[in-house]
């Protein structure tokens, strides 16, 4: 089973904790299955998600939407816990991208909604937030008939 993943990267610290419980009981239900967790492994939904993968024995393949996106993009409070990861993947692919510009993300969208048979959403539900947010990853997953499991647990806030 492949489970690719979708989320805000602004849940407050308080949401990174129920969000990972949720993400675990999810996966939990999927015991006896080999697992595979698809995650971009930005700050929030995806490394909580990636984390709870490896936490339940699964294997996690990392997907990086450029060959700058570490350099570029990730934040200092947010280096060890992406290079963990990565040290931690089973798999790490780099869309064909020098930089992390607005194709490349959507490049790696594309590459973790077309090897998935699954997309977890770790999503507040609201439509407003344009183009290349969760809203709209959810919207194509839909419109591929890809399942989709929308996870915002109780008490979930964005930071």
């Amino acid at each position: 089973m492949r489970i690719g993943v979708t989320g805000h990267m602004n849940i407050s610290a308080g949401t990174s904790g129920l969000v990972r419980e949720a993400i675990l009981d999810h996966l939990r239900g999927r015991a006896g299955t080999p697992l595979v967790g698809v995650s971009c492994i930005a700050k929030g939904a995806d490394s909580v998600f990636a984390e709870a993968v490896l936490s339940v024995g699964g294997l996690l393949e990392v997907v990086l939407p450029s060959r700058d996106y570490r350099e570029a993009k990730v934040k200092p409070d947010h280096v060890e816990r992406f290079d963990d990861l990565i040290a931690r993947a089973d798999k790490v692919r780099v869309m064909d991208f020098d930089q992390a510009i607005r194709e490349a993300y959507a490049a790696a969208n594309e590459a973790v909604m077309g090897s998935v048979d699954e997309l977890v959403a770790v999503w507040d539900g609201r439509e407003d937030y344009g183009k290349g947010g969760t809203a709209d990853a959810v919207a194509e997953a839909r419109r591929r008939c890809l399942p989709v499991t929308v996870i915002w647990p109780h008490g979930a806030m964005r930071g």
